[in-house]
């Protein structure tokens, strides 16, 4: 697979011209910010109120871990098959129905009374959140060029630590006010607010009526153009498969997604576990490692992008940021075993810091490497990957503190980034055209 050799620089646009481009693919990405957000306080409602649940009816880690890996099960198959079923329905129907489902999902949740309740459920809130991101990257591979991109990923994905923190910070409070019940049902209707904000605002881009000429050459002219091949079928998956692009995409987010799944669920339950915190003490500092990696979205986001306006390759900039972001991420190691609790909530900061810099890469690098109309396919390849392998964490997470404690989990989670990037160098190939 190849991009287009003869594409138009977005610095060979007079400046005039730059000035006078227009905003609307901004509009566009903070309104991907906005359902990330949602999507976030959405599934992160049961992970906050786990240790109220877990009381309640019983459960063990193991339990939790059930009910955990069910989502992350349906999450990867949705990437997988979502990214292809966007591929062609597109993202303005695809992104509505997700967000209409998984709300639906979410309020249902008030009706769950046992493991296999929440199992089920679970289950098909993952489905509906699996399109997220598929839909978010290839958005951002249409209306974004290359030196813009990084920043853009990393605003929608920012939404992941923000919906995080505003999960940890709103959802313990309307449970101690109403109930436990009632936070599911708050969650579950930011959705159908949402809903109404994108489809007044999202266009395919040759057909939004918002956009002035000059934003359509601005985006045009910097961005990988789609491959022209009419490949279809087993032979386009097979083209796939022997693209060692393709492989680094889903080994990257395969050895580091799991990361991010043992921090966003299991951090509540470590901090009633280990460090006696209740309801309200996890509203008070739960939100806070969140807050840390939204900072880490921007800083490999805007660290990427200065690197390409100064000359550095696209490729080249994505990788050593990733090399960057594997120091901070140690930091979760010793986490587990310091006395002091905000000592340990401070190292999970830096640590997730780390990670989001980091992943903000991992979800750049498909609309870099590869053409367009396969963005959404393989971020959904990759996806289903990373959802596969952290169902496996989190199993052997539950497992492991049932028998033993959290110590071997944060281990594992600062240790993983570094064989993911020892994978990126090893099997990316830069496009030998276009602008990585």
């Amino acid at each position: 697979m190849s991009s287009s050799a003869d594409v138009e620089q977005p610095e060979a646009l007079p400046a005039r011209t730059r000035r006078r481009v227009g905003r609307t693919r901004w509009w566009i990405v903070w309104t991907l910010f906005f359902s990330t957000t949602i999507n976030y306080i959405s599934r992160q409602t049961f992970s906050v109120l786990s240790p109220v649940i877990a009381a309640q009816f019983h459960l063990t880690h193991t339990d939790l871990a059930k009910i955990i890996g069910a989502f992350q099960i349906s999450y990867a198959l949705t990437w997988l098959i979502g990214g292809i079923f966007l591929d062609a329905i597109g993202t303005r129907i695809g992104l509505a129905i997700a967000v209409v489902w998984w709300s639906l999902v979410n309020i249902m949740m008030v009706f769950a009374r046992s493991v296999s309740a929440f199992i089920l459920f679970r289950f098909m809130l993952g489905i509906g959140e699996g399109l997220n991101w598929p839909g978010a990257s290839k958005t951002v591979a249409e209306w974004f060029p290359s030196e813009e991109r990084s920043v853009a990923v990393a605003i929608f994905d920012s939404g992941s630590s923000v919906g995080g923190s505003l999960a940890a910070l709103i959802i313990p409070w309307i449970a101690l006010a109403f109930g436990w019940r009632w936070s599911f049902v708050f969650s579950g209707a930011l959705g159908f607010i949402w809903l109404v904000a994108w489809l007044r605002i999202y266009q395919p881009l040759d057909r939004h009526h918002r956009v002035l000429p000059e934003e359509v050459a601005l985006i045009r002219a910097g961005r990988q153009t789609a491959s022209k091949s009419e490949k279809r079928g087993a032979e386009r998956w097979l083209t796939l498969v022997r693209d060692p692009n393709v492989w680094a995409i889903v080994l990257g987010r395969a050895l580091t997604d799991p990361i991010w799944w043992f921090y966003v669920f299991w951090l509540p339950q470590y901090l009633a576990d280990n460090r006696g915190f209740d309801l309200k003490r996890i509203a008070l500092f739960a939100w806070i490692p969140f807050v840390a990696a939204d900072i880490g979205n921007f800083t490999g986001g805007f660290l990427s992008g200065y690197c390409v306006k100064h000359g550095i390759s696209v490729t080249r900039a994505r990788l050593w940021v990733c090399v960057a972001s594997c120091a901070p991420m140690l930091a979760g190691i010793p986490a587990a075993r310091v006395g002091n609790a905000l000592l340990a909530i401070t190292l999970v900061c830096v640590a997730l810091w780390g990670f989001a810099s980091w992943s903000t890469m991992g979800l750049t690098l498909p609309a870099d490497l590869l053409p367009q109309d396969v963005v959404a396919t393989v971020t959904g390849l990759s996806g289903f990957a990373a959802g596969l392998a952290g169902a496996g964490f989190t199993y052997a997470v539950g497992k492991t503190v049932d028998r033993f404690s959290y110590g071997p989990a944060f281990l594992a989670a600062g240790l993983l980034p570094l064989v993911a990037t020892a994978c990126l160098f090893l099997l990316i190939r830069p496009p030998r055209t276009g602008p990585a």
